[in-house]
């Protein structure tokens, strides 16, 4: 990994220069293209269909929280094996409710699919917002003194 041997680091919130945002958004963009390409692999090309392989990353998602819960991963590890993941998980849903009945979808169509979305999108955002419920505590601890 480029970024890791470059920076020494992973963890996205050590992303506060130039070079870094260039890895970080880099990462981002082949994992939106290979993410998507995984979804449709695993349903389509190996025929287990748009709901089994929601299933299947769903599943995925939910071992690496596991195992980040008893600490068998880190949590720089587990963010990034848990955003992998969640993009074939999410090309899987759209796949799911978009598509037509007889190729095992929902038969939503991509407008109502991309409607649910934005809602869903902008639920979360807006209920953030108000209760702040994502935001780190703050420390109970002083600050050390300057040397």
């Amino acid at each position: 990994m480029a970024w890791f041997k470059v920076e020494g680091t992973l963890s996205i919130h050590t992303v506060d220069n130039l070079r870094r945002e260039a890895f970080y958004w880099t990462t981002i963009l082949f994992t939106f293209a290979l993410g998507t390409a995984a979804g449709d692999l695993f349903s389509e090309k190996f025929s287990l269909g748009y709901f089994a392989t929601l299933a299947m990353f769903a599943g995925i998602v939910a071992l690496i929280g596991g195992a980040y819960r008893i600490h068998a991963l880190g949590s720089v590890s587990a963010f990034w094996a848990a955003y992998v993941v969640t993009r074939p998980l999410g090309a899987s849903l759209g796949d799911y409710l978009s598509q037509p009945k007889d190729q095992s979808g929902l038969g939503l169509g991509t407008t109502t699919t991309s409607l649910i979305f934005l809602a869903a999108i902008l639920g979360l955002v807006s209920f953030l917002a108000v209760t702040k419920v994502d935001k780190p505590k703050a420390s109970t601890t002083s600050p050390r003194p300057a040397p």
